[in-house]
């Protein structure tokens, strides 16, 4: 058989193939890829004045205080040296950032449960300060469009919850799904969701994507950057790329979980108790109980009840106290509490289970009580009393009976 003619085509048949692979691989990647949260993107650097090689972020699953970190609202100090700690912290130079307006694509339902978690989140962890609550939806709605978190607004709120340990918000973990808010603060909260997912953008928090209470010192904050406080809360970014408003770039689809499903599991999972700040530490109580409409009391629950109140509404306040609270420092947060004329109590239990529901004590709730005080009033000096086993010398007061109705 004669030897074919040499053909640049034929003899570099194994090379085309190859480059036809590659070409096809490039494209599959280019359609398909797009949609990826989770791909680290590939940023260049300079060095001197020179561009180096490219380089990639550390991978999600590395970053400090991640989705999956279990000990993310746990504190490693106590309050009062939390406060100090974070307040020797200076902001970093760096700034917030600017956030984009956030972009909603979700139907009807999708809206719905997306302002729903959204308000829910912001009246638990911050009450009803305007600002407070604008921040913290500028943390979720960031969360929302960063690949390091669930892709939904209430999957973002509930992140963790599913877990023992590990709750992102610690409102889905320490009992407070239970509150209920009247219909005027969740009215407010969600008018503020509405505009935040229309594309209202709260400047101060920037990029944000964490925060804590100015009471706590989560081990993580060294480590992220301090960028803005508003009220009492402290707000931070990752450092390098994920902090940047770049990784900001996921895009929202919608696909809204349901938030009450999302609440039954997050209630239904046995956890260890979480800490709570106690009455001398943030002075708000737990529940207080006010005149309602004819012989029904009103229930306000913590994230609702104002420090002070503004009116002459007969009161009564239960709160946390701890061993390690100051007797003194309580009855100064007492008398803060029951400033006005009109009637107030407070009651003082040291752990959350014990603290009822109602009105009037039930003789186990005596039985545990810690503190009591009623201010002066038409004639009568203060009531004050301590547990004199949890407060041995109080420097003021007397102690609470043994044996108690």
């Amino acid at each position: 058989m004669a030897a074919l003619p040499p053909s640049p085509v034929r003899d570099n048949l194994p090379l085309f193939a190859v480059g036809a692979i590659l070409l096809l691989t490039f494209l599959a990647l280019a359609v398909f890829g797009e949609g990826e949260r989770d791909a680290a993107p590939t940023v260049a650097v300079t060095v001197s004045g020179a561009p180096a090689s490219s380089t990639a972020p550390p991978p999600l699953e590395a970053l400090p205080a991640n989705a999956k970190d279990a000990g993310v609202v746990w504190s490693r100090l106590g309050p009062d040296a939390a406060r100090e700690r974070n307040a020797a912290v200076p902001l970093a130079t760096i700034g917030v950032g600017k956030a984009a307006p956030f972009s909603f694509a979700g139907n009807g339902v999708d809206r719905e449960r997306a302002t729903g978690c959204l308000a829910l989140a912001a009246l638990a962890e911050a009450g009803q300060g305007d600002a407070d609550q604008r921040a913290v939806m500028q943390v979720v709605l960031n969360r929302v469009r960063h690949p390091a978190f669930a892709g939904t607004v209430c999957g973002v709120v509930f992140e963790g919850s599913e877990r023992a340990t590990g709750c992102q918000f610690s409102f889905t973990c320490d009992g407070s799904l239970a509150r209920t808010h009247t219909p005027a603060a969740m009215g407010a909260a969600r008018r503020r969701a509405a505009e935040a997912l229309g594309g209202y953008v709260h400047a101060p928090v920037g990029n944000a994507t964490h925060y804590h209470a100015e009471y706590v010192w989560p081990w993580w904050s060294p480590q992220l950057d301090k960028v803005a406080v508003v009220g009492p809360h402290i707000f931070y970014r990752w450092r390098g790329f994920w902090g940047t408003a770049q990784a900001l770039a996921a895009r929202y689809r919608g696909g809204e979980p349901d938030p009450l499903g999302l609440e039954r599991m997050a209630e239904a999972i046995e956890r260890p108790e979480l800490p709570r700040p106690s009455f001398t530490e943030d002075g708000t109580a737990t529940r207080t109980i006010t005149a309602g409409d004819g012989d029904r009391p009103r229930i306000v629950e913590r994230a609702d009840a104002p420090t002070a109140p503004s009116s002459g509404d007969p009161r009564v306040h239960f709160v946390l106290v701890t061993r390690g609270d100051a007797p003194d420092a309580l009855v100064e947060r007492a008398r803060a509490l029951c400033r006005g004329e009109g009637f107030c109590q407070v009651y003082g239990w040291s752990e959350n289970a014990a603290i009822p529901s109602a009105l009037p004590l039930t003789s186990e709730a005596r039985q545990a009580l810690r503190f009591s005080f009623l201010p002066a009033r038409s004639g009568n000096g203060e009531a004050i009393f301590f547990d004199c086993q949890t407060f041995p010398a109080p420097s003021q007061g007397r102690c609470l009976p043994r044996a108690r109705p």
